[in-house]
């Protein structure tokens, strides 16, 4: 029988092969699968939108923002910064504007929610737009929704003497003066610049309601 032969490097090769898979860990266990997400919870919200019942079922971490345009399809008002800090996804609810992006959709069941789209139509403008037509009182027209839908407020806010920041004198009748508009306006940001026309717009409008 031939007796095993192997080389002192062979030897040393083999050795360190030996030490090293010893070293080596076993495998890990497979790890267990993750548990399945919990479904969202949901709830259904009836809501009229520009004069028009409408009943949703969902996620109530949903935004009224996000209600309004990705599941009734009215992308009027616009997604801006999201943060309720630009203003440009403003609507009226219950006859006061808010951001949109900041409310809740579950918050408002039964509110009267009015868009932009709800304001008037291409063939039929509501005065507001109108005038923003008349003033070029847009650019690139992405924060125009917002404006538009603002203004129309604005100047319900000031019939009804609703104080703003600059308002002097708390006992006599507010009036739509360009610092007023400018103040109460001053939560849409337009990042075009065209906040003289703007102010012009909604100063003439408030003009044919005096």
């Amino acid at each position: 029988m031939d007796t095993l032969k192997i080389s002192r490097r062979g030897f040393l090769k083999l050795s360190a092969a030996t030490a090293s898979a010893g070293a080596v860990p076993p495998l890990v266990a497979k790890a267990a699968a993750p548990a399945a997400p919990r479904p969202p919870v949901t709830a259904t919200v009836t809501l009229h939108v520009n004069g028009k019942p409408q009943t949703l079922t969902l996620d109530t971490r949903t935004t009224l923002l996000d209600a309004l345009r990705e599941h009734m399809h009215l992308t009027g008002t616009k997604k801006g910064c999201d943060h309720g800090q630009c203003g440009a996804c403003t609507v009226i609810v219950d006859g006061r504007r808010i951001n949109s992006c900041l409310s809740l959709a579950v918050m408002h069941e039964g509110a009267r929610v009015t868009t932009i789209e709800g304001l008037g139509t291409p063939r039929a403008l509501h005065p507001m737009q109108a005038a923003f037509v008349r003033h070029d009182g847009y650019q690139c027209g992405y924060c125009t929704p917002g404006q538009i839908c603002s203004a129309v407020a604005v100047l319900d806010e000031i019939r009804d003497d609703i104080p703003s920041h600059v308002s002097g004198d708390l006992g006599v009748h507010a009036t739509p003066s360009p610092l007023e508009i400018r103040e109460r306006m001053s939560g849409n940001i337009c990042r075009c610049g065209a906040y003289s026309n703007i102010v012009e717009a909604i100063a003439e409008v408030a003009g044919s309601k005096a």
